[in-house]
């Protein structure tokens, strides 16, 4: 292959950093490339396509592993049930819902805060007429389930 771009090229064009490609390659979200005669990495028009698809896929919520798995299911489905985007999608759709929820109550809980012109938290959390619901988010957070 004496033709291609060069990783600078693909980098700019794609919008990332060339470590960001190399890293890419490293995890093997992209396939190795080719090499010139005097030894650069020459890639085709299809790397700047995958490189925005990462990023894409990464700012819909998606972590480096699952778009891994995306583009690995994609690869290999020839007529087998892989799960593909749309069983993907759906569950990182009722991931974004539950962090909408819980930052919804934070939103509501602080606006509260605000509004009521709280001050010190140890002296609003003893206080009866406290608007903010202490003993409810602590509820709350402690059936999350661990955070580790």
């Amino acid at each position: 292959m004496s033709t291609g771009l060069r990783s600078g090229q693909v980098a700019e064009a794609a919008g990332v950093n060339i470590q960001t490609l190399r890293y890419y390659e490293r995890r093997g979200l992209l396939a190795e490339p080719e090499r010139s005669n005097g030894g650069h990495r020459l890639y085709g028009e299809d790397a700047v396509t995958a490189l925005r698809v990462i990023k894409a896929a990464q700012r819909l919520g998606f972590t480096l592993e699952e778009v891994a798995e995306l583009l690995e299911a994609g690869r290999h489905r020839h007529g087998r049930p892989v799960a593909g985007l749309q069983e993907r999608a759906a569950a990182k759709l009722a991931e974004v819902d539950a962090k909408i929820a819980d930052l919804t109550t934070i939103r509501t809980a602080l606006t509260t805060a605000v509004e009521a012109g709280c001050d010190d938290l140890t002296v609003c959390a003893q206080s009866p007429c406290c608007p903010i619901p202490f003993t409810d988010l602590a509820e709350e957070n402690r059936h999350a389930g661990p955070c580790c």
